[in-house]
């Protein structure tokens, strides 16, 4: 990420795109103090401490926490209480019907033309094997449009293995989710995915994928990028490459619960900015950067908040989401239940791409709402990066569909997808400092978007 380039853009697009009167300007700049002073009790050792053994107690005892489990929801019944406990009352749970899929056993080897344990992660949502397992050829790909040029006959049960390589999540995901019902079009009995990642130390990536239901449902793993990149030199070396693969995994549907906390408005308590992240993981590591951050820096803003006694004109909501993993459920059962309500949402802020140093905002809306955000990022250096898109976020994408504005928390993650979805996302992939920083800023900006004399949306 060119943080330079950020700079460059944020100050051209307010020159260029932006007006503020003068009672606009001087109203954003006034909030500087007030910044200053609730990053600065954030940031000194009591609350920082206090804030940081939470968030590590929390994700020590409930990590991971897999859509539709026990330990999830046991989760979610302690981050109400610890609300409580907290001095926020106004606390609510919205049930919400989530996918519960359970990994229950899977094994690949490589059967010819060596012998080789290959370590995998099932892609979540994944059909099992047939209980006598899968033996079968395995047929090497690039990419999609490799794989759309070889006949169907070739296909014809094998195994694909889609070794595409990093380029940015957003392109290479596609492998993840859309594999399954390409290979099965042309008659393949399963797939293998190259990790989604540019980094590896053995270590498989899971995530989810998608089906079709006009295409069989074959079974889907991902492998490390070590043997994705053993199988491609002995496919390019003109081996013949046998692989025998066992899954078995369960998927039935569970009540969930989304977790609201609303710290009220003074002046206009209709209005809601939103402050969210996700608590459910999958069921590898312990969900801490994925997304145990996110969730407990946005936990925090309205606790913060209300400890330090401060009134803002707009309610501040925050939301714990539950099914994130398996297809933003609880983002799509919030806006069908408050779909009349979508109206009163002034701003949204979602954290879920890690909790590493904070740099700023990634902002979507149309250029005014970009425009004030752009100024009053200008009050937090050197945390005042803004990178402008049309979409961003997880649940986000799902609000700002509805013209809703919002922006995600931009930070650090140059190693993010390094743990991603693996066994490697735990708390020792996190920092104290970082984590503290974000949970300031997050309170901080939310604080000043929730004041603000003008409306965003």
């Amino acid at each position: 990420m060119n943080q330079q380039k950020l700079d460059t853009e944020r100050i051209d697009f307010l020159t260029k795109e932006c007006k503020f009167d003068q009672t606009l300007e001087k109203s954003i700049s006034s909030y500087k103090p007030i910044i200053e002073y609730i990053m600065a009790v954030i940031t000194s050792k009591p609350v920082s401490e206090g804030f940081y053994g939470l968030y590590t107690m929390f994700i020590d005892k409930f990590g991971p926490r897999p859509a539709g489990s026990k330990i999830l929801e046991d989760a979610i019944d302690y981050m109400k209480d610890l609300t409580h406990t907290s001095g926020i009352h106004n606390v609510t749970t919205e049930n919400v019907l989530i996918p519960h899929w359970h990994r229950e056993y899977e094994s690949v080897k490589m059967l010819h033309p060596l012998m080789k344990t290959i370590k995998v992660l099932g892609i979540g949502l994944s059909v099992s094997t047939p209980s006598e397992g899968i033996i079968a050829d395995v047929i090497v790909v690039n990419s999609f449009d490799e794989f759309d040029e070889i006949d169907d006959t070739k296909i014809l049960g094998k195994i694909v293995l889609f070794n595409a390589k990093f380029t940015s999540y957003s392109e290479t995901v596609q492998y993840r989710t859309d594999s399954a019902v390409r290979a099965a079009k042309k008659g393949a009995v399963a797939v293998l995915i190259r990790s989604i990642t540019p980094f590896s130390l053995y270590t498989p990536h899971t995530g989810a994928l998608m089906y079709n239901a006009y295409v069989q449902k074959i079974p889907a793993a991902a492998v490390t990028l070590e043997d994705a990149d053993l199988i491609q030199r002995l496919y390019d070396e003109g081996e013949k490459i046998v692989i025998e693969m066992f899954m078995f995994n369960t998927l039935n549907s569970e009540i969930s619960r989304n977790t609201i906390i609303d710290l009220q408005g003074v002046k206009q308590p209709e209005k809601l900015v939103i402050v969210s992240g996700h608590m459910d993981s999958w069921d590898v590591g312990q969900g801490a950067i994925d997304d145990g951050g996110g969730m407990m820096i946005s936990w925090f803003v309205p606790v913060i908040l209300k400890y330090l006694g401060l009134e803002h004109r707009r309610t501040i909501r925050s939301i714990l989401w539950t099914s994130e993993e398996p297809g933003l459920v609880g983002g799509r059962a919030y806006l069908h239940k408050h779909y009349d309500e979508l109206h009163n949402i002034d701003f949204i802020l979602e954290s879920d791409e890690g909790t590493f140093k904070p740099l700023g905002l990634k902002v979507a809306g149309s250029n005014r709402t970009k425009c004030i955000i752009a100024k009053i990022m200008e009050l937090f250096p050197p945390i005042d990066k803004v990178q402008f898109v049309d979409i961003t976020g997880s649940e986000l994408s799902l609000f700002i569909d509805k013209g809703i504005p919002g922006a995600s928390l931009l930070n650090k993650d140059d190693q993010y997808f390094w743990y991603h979805h693996t066994d490697a996302d735990t708390l020792t992939a996190q920092n104290m400092d970082d984590v503290v920083e974000c949970a300031a800023f997050w309170a901080a900006i939310a604080y000043v978007i929730a004041d603000i004399e003008v409306d965003l949306s």
